[in-house]
């Protein structure tokens, strides 16, 4: 009875740990992100909708290298209206060593009164020649950042990010694309 009821357990443990044919592999990050190179001013192309920007027309952050190791962050969007909102935080590895795949914690009330589950997964996906362009997202796809070290791109760079998207299994369709400047600021 007592060697059944341990095959049962193991059974139940097994079939709880495997993947099933809907659940989706988490996409592949770069090997390595040198966070020197990585740091400085990255600029959103396109974004997957997320709650946090729902107001941004125009989004960049910037990160800096701390003496810690770790990256501060200081995420600044433009409304449609011209009016700044920013958010800072810390980026550190989740994985000791290993700077592919963060934490974001931003300073808000939220991570005050949950700390440590308000954290957020950045995962670098791709990282383009001298580090200019990145794709940024999270294991289960919810979340896309194309970045480039410049507001605008030629269209070229547009779709090879937008391809590299596609084959790490992101709905691309749903990218929320960078406002120009002409429209910022603009009455409706």
């Amino acid at each position: 009875m007592v060697r059944w009821l341990a095959v049962a357990f193991a059974s139940v443990v097994l079939v709880g740990c495997a993947h099933s044919d809907g659940e989706l592999i988490p996409p592949k990050t770069v090997d390595s992100v040198d966070l020197k190179r990585y740091q400085g001013t990255w600029y959103e192309l396109a974004r997957m909708p997320m709650l946090f920007q729902r107001n941004c027309a125009q989004s960049e952050a910037h990160y800096s290298l701390k003496l810690d190791g770790s990256v501060g962050v200081l995420n600044r969007c433009q409304t449609l209206q011209g009016e700044w909102e920013q958010a800072t935080g810390t980026a550190t590895p989740q994985v000791p060593g290993k700077t592919d795949k963060l934490w974001v914690v931003f300073d808000n009330w939220f991570s005050w009164v949950l700390p440590g589950v308000a954290k957020g997964e950045y995962w670098v996906i791709y990282l383009g020649d001298e580090y200019q362009t990145a794709l940024v997202g999270n294991p289960n796809r919810k979340y896309l950042w194309l970045l480039s070290r410049k507001p605008q791109v030629p269209a070229l760079v547009r779709e090879e990010l937008l391809a590299k998207a596609r084959q790490q299994g992101y709905d691309t369709t749903r990218l929320i694309w960078r406002v120009s400047d002409r429209d910022i600021g603009k009455k409706p």
